[in-house]
C-alpha cells in the first residue's frame, strides 16, 4: 500500500464509490483483466445491444465506427476480445465498470460492470483441466461479484427474462424482485459472436450495482455467535418431473416443507434417458438441522412426506420408485 504523503489527506469516498471499487477488486480476484474502452460504438453494434436510437447518435463523432452511445459494456469488450484473438490471443477473460446509455436523458444513464470469458479456462496441459468456457462460469462469477457488495444471492429470485444477446435456454436473471434485476448472466448468442468476429465460446454477465439498497447503518457489536450441538441428518429424494422444468423451482418447493427445520437442499444427479417419455429424475439432498432435541424417526418421516407433498404440488414431479 503507497504511504500517505504528511499534510494529504485520504479522499473519502462516497458509499456509491466504495461499492464500486469493491466490485473491481472482487472480479479482478477472479482472474480476469480490467479494460477501459470508449464509450462510443459503431451503430449496428449497439443496435444488437438493445441501442442505436437517434437519442444516443454523436452529432460529431471522431470516427464512423464510434457514432452512438454504448447501451452496454459488452459490446466493448467484445471488440476488444476480437482484437485479442486477431493477434492469437484465443483464451479471454475481460471485465469494464463504466457507464450505459439507452436515451439522452440523465435517468437514462446507469452503472455497470460487465464481464466476458472467451475460449478455454486454462492453457492447453496434461492434466485434462482444460476445457471451454460454460453458463455456469458465467453463474460463478456473477454471484461472486454480487456477493462482494453484499447482495443476498442465496435469496435472489432467478429469472428467464434475459435479454436477446445472451442465449435464450442458456442465460438467467438474478433479481431482488420480479422488477428489481441485479445481475444477468449466460452464454452469449451466437449473431452476436458472429457479427462480433469472437471465435470459440463465450460467456458474459453484467452486474447492475445501483439496483442493490445500501444496507442500514449497524453498530459495531457482533451478532452472537449460534452454534448447535445437535447432529443434521440428511435424506435423499428422486423425482421424476418434466423434462422442461427448472430445477430451482423443485428445490424452493422442497425447502418450503419445513423452513425452520430444513437447512439446505441441493441437486446431486439429473438424468434424462432416451425414451424417458418428456420426463427427467431429479435427486436432491435435504439437510434437516435440529434446534431444539434430536429429531425422532416419526418427526424425519413427517418431514419427509412434507417435502414430497409440497415438490408435488409445485412441480408434478412424484417420488421415483
Amino acid at each position: 500500500m503507497p504511504r500517505q504523503l504528511p499534510g494529504v489527506a485520504r479522499p473519502v469516498l462516497t458509499p456509491t464509490q466504495k461499492r464500486q471499487s469493491m466490485l473491481r477488486r472482487s472480479i479482478a480476484a477472479l482472474g480476469m483483466n480490467e479494460c477501459v474502452t470508449y464509450s462510443f460504438i459503431d451503430q449496428k453494434s449497439a443496435e444488437l445491444f438493445g441501442g442505436g436510437s437517434d437519442a444516443v447518435r454523436l452529432n460529431n463523432p471522431i470516427s464512423s465506427e464510434m457514432s452512438h452511445m454504448r447501451p452496454s459494456l459488452l459490446p466493448s469488450l467484445l471488440q476488444a476480445a476480437a482484437r485479442n484473438q486477431a493477434r492469437g490471443f484465443l483464451d479471454v477473460a475481460l471485465f469494464e465498470i463504466g457507464q450505459g446509455f439507452v436515451g439522452a436523458e440523465p435517468d437514462d444513464q446507469s452503472t455497470m460492470a460487465c464481464g466476458i470469458r472467451i475460449g478455454h479456462t486454462a492453457p492447453r496441459n496434461a492434466h485434462g483441466s482444460r476445457r471451454a468456457v460454460d453458463f455456469l462460469d458465467a453463474k460463478a462469477d456473477a454471484e461472486a461479484a454480487l456477493s462482494a457488495i453484499g447482495a443476498p444471492v442465496g435469496n435472489l429470485m432467478v429469472m428467464r427474462n434475459a435479454p436477446d444477446w445472451f442465449h435464450p435456454g442458456r442465460s438467467a436473471v438474478l433479481s431482488l424482485g420480479p422488477k428489481n434485476p441485479l445481475a444477468v448472466f449466460g452464454e452469449l448468442h451466437p449473431k452476436i459472436l458472429k457479427h462480433m468476429g469472437i471465435k470459440g465460446a463465450a460467456v458474459a454477465f453484467t452486474i447492475l450495482p445501483d439496483n442493490l439498497p445500501f444496507k442500514k447503518a449497524k453498530t459495531k457489536a457482533r451478532p452472537a455467535l449460534n452454534l448447535n450441538d445437535l447432529q443434521s441428518v440428511e435424506r435423499d429424494f428422486a423425482f421424476l418431473v418434466d423434462a422442461g422444468l427448472e430445477v430451482e423451482k423443485l428445490i424452493k418447493a422442497a425447502k418450503s416443507a419445513d423452513k425452520k427445520l430444513i437447512s439446505d437442499v441441493s441437486v446431486f444427479d439429473i438424468f434424462e434417458g432416451k425414451n424417458a417419455d418428456g420426463k427427467k429424475s431429479v435427486a436432491i439432498s435435504v439437510r434437516l438441522q435440529p434446534v431444539d432435541a434430536t429429531l425422532t424417526d416419526k418427526e424425519i418421516e413427517t418431514v419427509s412426506e412434507q417435502i414430497i407433498a409440497k415438490v408435488f404440488n409445485a412441480t408434478g414431479g412424484a417420488l421415483r420408485s
